[in-house]
């Protein structure tokens, strides 16, 4: 799918900011989105998600605060175009119900995907599995080489 936008996941670009194991794949496949032109794209909740989990890392002590922040400042220099159709959070509603999920927030990356098509990238293997088969677009990191 080389023209059509890709939608990323707070746990993708937290594996491309941060030492995680699955961090080489992810500027790997980060950089081959950029040599292509590939429009990144997020809705505004990756903001708030990435903060947070950066925060987290903190309070857990696996990085220090500064690390984090530094980490934090790369993430919003990338080239992401951060989406907010109006039509968002009813889309978002409504597949938290037809997957059966229990919470909605990764229901909004799951919709900003079906309004801009493309595909859906995540380094979250639980959701991956959760949802891959009701959602075919739905790629995750690990499976990449």
């Amino acid at each position: 799918m080389p023209n059509l936008p890709v939608c990323v996941d707070a746990s993708l670009v937290v594996a491309l900011v941060t030492p995680e194991s699955q961090s080489g794949r992810a500027l790997s496949l980060w950089a081959s989105w950029m040599d292509s032109d590939r429009e990144v794209v997020a809705p505004y909740l990756l903001r708030y998600e990435v903060t947070s989990a950066l925060w987290r890392k903190v309070v857990r002590g696996l990085m220090h605060a500064e690390d984090a922040r530094q980490a934090l400042e790369a993430v919003l220099s990338l080239d992401i175009q951060f989406l907010d159709p109006p039509e968002l959070p009813l889309r978002a509603f409504d597949l938290a119900a037809r997957l059966n999920r229990s919470t909605t927030h990764d229901m909004f990356y799951l919709a900003l995907t079906e309004i801009v098509g493309g595909e859906f990238w995540t380094a979250d293997e639980r959701l991956y599995n959760a949802i891959r088969e009701a959602f075919p677009v739905i790629r995750w990191l690990g499976e990449t080489g």
